[in-house]
């Protein structure tokens, strides 16, 4: 028995020393990947914040200013678009988002754009209506991709087929804490931006303000849609950062209790066979 609970011990042992080599290059990974990551976040937020300073003094600065992306008008019907990731092992990266987006959605009639394979597979469990499932994997996106997410969401709403239309995504806090958010991006709401934009802007727009905001407000959710799609790609990889070196530190102590275990083991087989040889002598 000493010696098959030995063989055991040594097996468990060196399949946890496997794991471990596993879980240590993951992680490693997933450090390199997160640099880039929270480059693109960095890169992503001044466009933003541009185009938004440029629609809110567009808005201030026009007389009787109106427009079709400004309409709150009684929701009917709710669009989401939801990012997630394209695989597992994050912590509870998924869990949170895809929570977050279901809570949004209770007692709604709504339906989802959803980015990245687990949010698709989420949903298609659950068979919410997908709008399209032509940006099931998050990594392969690029900003085309969301300035065509865009272009469709913008028609769809003008045409009455969505009456509201929300991002739901996870903020990159830090390396180790990410949050999951949501930001509804149409109808656009001005209140929150009051005084954002300059008075005094002698800026001239042809043909017109009006004309010009809502040209503008496309490449607006576009850049929106993007910035929430590098914030998710970021926290994504902080996630699986985290949970990867979680997972090789608990590796290493249950090596050292199985090597622990296996020492016992040994040195009990030992102490039996010098006692037989003393009995027998």
């Amino acid at each position: 028995m000493a010696g098959v609970s030995m063989r055991d011990l040594k097996q468990r042992i060196k399949v946890m020393e496997n794991t471990k080599q596993i879980t240590k290059a993951m992680e490693m990974v997933a450090s390199s990947k997160l640099r880039r990551a929270q480059s693109r976040v960095l890169a992503s937020r001044p466009y933003f914040e541009i185009l938004y300073d440029t629609l809110n003094a567009i808005a201030d600065n026009t007389d009787d200013f109106t427009s079709a992306y400004l309409e709150k008008r009684e929701v009917k019907r709710s669009c989401y678009v939801v990012i997630a990731g394209d695989r597992g092992l994050a912590g509870g990266y998924n869990h949170n988002v895809l929570k977050l987006a279901m809570s949004m959605m209770q007692d709604k009639d709504v339906c989802v754009v959803p980015i990245g394979k687990k949010s698709a597979e989420f949903f298609r469990r659950r068979e919410i209506p997908i709008v399209t499932e032509a940006y099931e994997e998050a990594g392969d996106m690029n900003v085309g991709d969301c300035f065509s997410v865009a272009k469709m969401l913008a028609k769809s709403f003008l045409t009455g087929e969505f009456d509201e239309i929300c991002v739901v995504y996870t903020n990159f806090v830090s390396v180790l804490s990410q949050s999951p958010a949501s930001v509804k991006i149409l109808p656009l709401d001005r209140d929150e931006a009051k005084n954002r934009g300059s008075t005094d802007c002698l800026t001239l727009y042809e043909p017109d303000g009006p004309s010009a905001f809502d040209a503008i407000i496309p490449e607006y959710m576009g850049g929106l849609i993007y910035g929430a799609l590098c914030e998710s790609v970021a926290a994504e990889q902080g996630a699986r950062r985290t949970a990867m070196d979680s997972a090789t530190k608990n590796a290493d102590e249950m090596i050292g209790d199985l090597s622990l275990q296996y020492n016992r083991a040994r040195q009990d087989a030992i102490t039996q066979e010098i006692t037989e040889i003393v009995a027998g002598s």
